[in-house]
């Protein structure tokens, strides 16, 4: 190569022994010197030219300044490069190049758009809008493809087609972070990824990087884990819990809209006779085709689930007037009265129905299941085969919940609350190595009040905001005398309303809480229910992050009774996932299941898993064998006083 007069930065012995492929280029074009790593990268000899114009667009580099660029060389087309043109003087230009073809440049790729991830298990394609221009071999196999059929295609081509339009329509325009897409394999089974992608400017052409992982496993394990918990597996009809959420959302909405809701309960007449006689695999083949018939009345605005046993349950949404909801039980009175053919036996069917309308009949989930299976009870016991609005004075539940609220609001001031604690154990060690405190309100007059009993309305009147704040500081004083006396240190936690946790100084008031008491951050865990943690994400994710930050512990409680994304729990920063205690119910069969799959998926994203509500040996024995890290509940111990749990501490560790 010519160097002419020019002086360079670098003497040539010094720009031979670096790896970076360097070249000096006259202002002109001429190639005045370079090194090795940067011949070989373009290809050139010495017997070959020696103007830069034979091999880079050397007028567009220099109009870029210092910008990196995607460059195809003239003489290695389908080959891209990184440029850097730097101007040296008024006369010399420095070009910085670096191949990044994915053959084995994968890793250099992934910390360049700064992505942490795990080549393993995750793949990498680099496309010019639609077109494949390179991806490496995991991302073939993923589609179960080879190198050179897939190189042949377009990314779209292996998307479905809502997935290809969120490519284009949405990923594309804002890159950088998690998206979810479903693909299709070669074999036609589908595939679901989860992608982060980071474009290049290349002369104005926008070359993208995706990083792609298989994420088929997960999803598919939470979609079970969903039917599991949602789903009834005899009837294929919504469960219990379902209907509950629903119920809970239709609820919020009706009250923003002003519509009247009915709440159906259906019990099945002499299912108990039918099975002592014929046997429970034939009253299961009864309920199956109960199930079927009531799925002919599924509308838009009707959600119908199995409660348990021989019992249903119905929501109907924006019925005209409190009157109008008779009309649907009598439909369901006359299309159970025709006969059902089942092996030999022509089976005739009756049912009891309750009903309960909102607002009229109450203002929660709970009262209204519970008024409407009051209201069928007392048609089963009179008539049968008929149904029964229910009837109450609702001025005289108004009047208790006055009478609540204000003696909620001197409760606090005139310290009638307590903090009682329930001890979490490790069930490797057998140790206690945290408790749970638990709010408990110790009423003058009437003694204990369940939280149940108040709870929500502290939530409504916002009494929430000062009792939630009284509870954290109080557990953290009293975790802090127990080290102070020598007890081992162990962590406790607290729960977290939504109003708490949406506090914009939740973070503030927890640092002046921990700094007032002297206990240290890593003492204290925060315990968020599954369905606010998975509400107005960002905020969420961002309150998480601060909360990790100052080193407090954050962990899901009531887990599997909400909706749960796996990306999310893969995002935030959880530290453990607490299973809900009504999947300790043994006589489930399914909730074995379930619990198998929440301990297994939370091993998988590195989280600890704990269990509430154990309260026989069986259920002890049960999550020892499945590996669950720690269990609290009524066989260990209720919660206590702290003077009573002292004394439990000491004996346990």
């Amino acid at each position: 190569m010519s160097k002419g007069k020019v002086e360079l930065p670098f003497h040539p012995k010094v720009l031979s022994n670096l790896k970076e492929a360097i070249l000096y280029v006259h202002e002109k074009g001429s190639i005045i010197e370079g090194n090795s790593p940067a011949f070989s990268l373009l290809g050139i000899t010495e017997t070959s030219s020696i103007s830069i114009y034979d091999y880079l667009d050397f007028k567009s580099l220099k109009e870029t300044g210092n910008s990196h660029l995607l460059v195809e060389p003239a003489n290695k087309p389908n080959t891209l490069i990184e440029v850097r043109c730097i101007q040296v003087n008024r006369t010399l230009y420095c070009l910085l190049m670096n191949d990044i073809t994915i053959k084995g440049k994968s890793e250099e790729v992934k910390t360049y758009i700064n992505c942490l991830i795990d080549p393993s298990v995750e793949g990498m394609v680099m496309y010019d809008g639609e077109k494949i221009i390179d991806c490496d071999e995991t991302f073939a196999h993923i589609f179960g493809f080879s190198l050179q059929e897939i190189n042949t295609m377009k990314y779209t081509e292996l998307l479905d087609r809502d997935s290809a339009h969120k490519l284009i329509n949405e990923i594309q325009q804002y890159p950088g972070k998690p998206y979810q897409l479903t693909g299709r394999r070669k074999d036609g089974l589908p595939v679901y990824l989860e992608v982060i992608e980071h474009p290049y400017n290349n002369k104005g052409n926008i070359i993208r990087v995706s990083i792609v992982r298989d994420i088929t496993k997960q999803v598919e394990n939470a979609k079970m884990i969903e039917y599991m918990a949602y789903f009834d597996d005899l009837t294929d009809l919504p469960n219990r819990n379902f209907f509950i959420k629903m119920l809970d959302d239709a609820i919020v909405n009706a009250r923003k809209n002003e519509e009247l809701l009915a709440v159906y309960y259906l019990d099945l007449d002499y299912l108990k006779e039918i099975n002592e006689t014929l046997g429970y695999a034939f009253g299961d083949k009864l309920l199956k085709e109960c199930g079927t018939k009531l799925k002919t009345f599924l509308q838009t605005d009707t959600f119908i689930a199995r409660m348990s046993g021989d019992e249903f349950l119905i929501l109907k949404y924006g019925i005209p007037a409190k009157a109008n909801a008779v009309e649907l039980a009598e439909s369901l009175i006359t299309a159970f009265e025709k006969p059902v053919q089942i092996d030999d036996y022509e089976i005739y069917t009756s049912i009891s129905i309750g009903i309960s309308v909102f607002p009229d009949n109450g203002l929660k989930t709970r009262d209204l299941i519970k008024q409407a299976n009051s209201a069928m009870y007392v048609i089963k016991e009179k008539h049968r085969n008929n149904y029964k609005l229910f009837e109450s004075s609702i001025s005289e539940n108004f009047k208790s919940m006055l009478t609540m609220e204000s003696e909620l609001r001197k409760a606090l001031s005139k310290d009638q609350f307590e903090v009682h604690y329930q001890p979490q154990k490790n069930l490797k060690t057998g140790k206690i190595i945290g408790m749970e405190a638990l709010l408990r309100w110790n009423h003058p007059e009437k003694g204990y009040i369940p939280p149940l009993d108040f709870i929500s309305l502290a939530e409504k009147t916002g009494l929430i905001i000062e009792i939630g704040d009284w509870v954290i500081k109080e557990a953290c004083i009293q975790n802090k005398t127990w080290q102070d006396n020598g007890y081992t240190p162990a962590v406790v936690s607290v729960n977290l309303s939504a109003k708490q946790f949406h506090q914009k100084s939740l973070v503030e008031k927890i640092t002046s809480i921990l700094e007032e008491t002297g206990l240290a951050p890593e003492y204290l865990e925060l315990e968020l229910t599954e369905s606010m943690a998975m509400t107005n994400e960002d905020y969420i994710l961002a309150t998480m992050q601060r909360l990790r930050q100052l080193g407090v512990w954050v962990s899901i409680d009531d887990f599997g009774t909400g909706y749960s994304s796996l990306k999310y729990l893969s995002l935030f920063p959880v530290t453990k996932l607490k299973i809900d205690k009504m999947f300790m119910d043994g006589t489930q069969k399914q909730n074995r299941a379930i619990v198998k799959s929440i301990i297994h998926m939370s091993h998988s994203l590195n989280m600890k898993v704990i269990a509430e509500g154990v309260e026989t040996i069986e259920q002890l024995t049960f999550l020892e064998e499945e590996k669950c890290d720690e269990m609290q509940g009524f066989f260990l111990s209720k919660p206590l006083p702290p003077e009573q749990f002292s004394k439990l501490f000491a004996t346990s560790n």
